[in-house]
């Protein structure tokens, strides 16, 4: 049994975690923090885990987090985590840290496009968490750095591609449509109701923040450098993540060949599921499960490739991902604790 501290529990991955570590039958959470809530009942912030889990929150510190763990997650804001993680790891814990902050290899391109590191001389140690790439580099972490939402829909939806050579990498366009639960609970105008329902629209054109994780991976992928055109797009549901990947395929490949490598490289993969040819995926087929389901389609007339890619925002996209690396580097089945079948409606 693995005891687990949550720092930054009370946003909605703190929540999500919560939700997936209070069944898991070989983990038991036994700190949670929250600078704004400190000293509230769990329950009292999530009427829905009342019975589940009885924890009071606590104030974030290394101290607190460390007294009674092996694991600590930390659900924090980007900067927050860089400035707690490198104690924590000194008091002997393994952390999987959920912020964007160990998730880059260079730290001027984290600093590029958050803000300075606090803590360069980590990143070269934290390994990127998606476990179909990286699996077992991520079982003898100490640290992982739990990649972005976005970043494992595309990466996913790409990995095969690029891993056999069949498109070229500089063609990539991804555009990708998101539930607004990718915000984060805390209020902001234009995630209120009145400004969301009913509508849909792009943000952060050419400028969003995973941009860089994504290029990072995909030219590790690619074996070159890439540079992606990315467009996120924000739609009127809770949570969810459908990204479309366009890429144009090197001259003779065929529909065959695509398919082939999606089945190599996720064959046998537990959290990634292939549609049957013709069927296209939804964000409802996986709610609330750490599933990738992912779809292609050659397009004879143009020569490129399309492959959509769902997941769950909150729970493959964050802490579903999180609790299959903890798993991972604890030895763990990679599924322990993950099983669920989606939520419909």
């Amino acid at each position: 049994m693995v005891r687990v501290a949550i720092a930054g529990a009370s946003g909605y991955t703190g929540f999500e975690l919560l939700r997936i570590l209070c069944r898991h039958p070989r983990a038991t959470v036994t700190t949670i923090t929250s600078r704004a809530n400190a000293g509230e009942a769990l329950a009292d912030v999530y009427p829905s885990l009342r019975g589940h889990c009885d924890l009071i929150f606590q104030d974030t510190t290394p101290e607190i987090l460390t007294a009674d763990a092996d694991l600590v997650f930390t659900a924090l804001p980007h900067q927050a985590a860089m400035e707690i993680i490198p104690e924590l790891l000194n008091r002997g814990v393994k952390v999987v840290d959920l912020s964007a902050d160990f998730r880059f290899r260079d730290p001027a391109v984290y600093q590029a496009w958050y803000q300075e590191h606090t803590a360069p001389d980590l990143l070269a140690e934290s390994v990127y968490g998606l476990p179909e790439l990286y699996r077992d580099t991520i079982a003898r972490a100490r640290l992982v750095g739990n990649p972005g939402c976005y970043p494992t829909s595309i990466l996913l939806a790409a990995a095969p591609l690029l891993v056999h050579r069949l498109v070229d990498p500089q063609s990539l366009i991804a555009d990708s449509k998101s539930g607004v639960s990718g915000a984060g609970r805390g209020l902001s105008l234009t995630t209120h109701f009145c400004e969301v329902n009913d509508g849909f629209r792009a943000y952060k054109v050419a400028e969003h923040r995973h941009t860089p994780e994504i290029e990072q991976e995909l030219s590790v992928l690619a074996g070159r450098q890439v540079r992606i055109s990315f467009t996120p797009h924000l739609v009127p549901m809770s949570r969810g993540i459908l990204s479309t990947l366009y890429a144009q395929l090197r001259a003779g490949v065929t529909a065959e060949q695509v398919r082939d490598a999606y089945h190599d490289l996720y064959g046998k993969e537990r959290f990634v599921r292939l549609c049957p040819q013709g069927q296209f995926p939804s964000t409802l087929q996986v709610r609330g499960t750490n599933y990738c389901d992912l779809a292609w389609k050659v397009d004879p007339r143009t020569g490129r490739v399309v492959v959509v890619s769902v997941i769950d925002n909150l729970t493959r996209g964050a802490s579903g991902q999180a609790v299959c690396n903890m798993n991972i580097m604890m030895g763990f089945d990679e599924d322990c604790g993950l099983e669920d079948a989606p939520w419909l409606p």
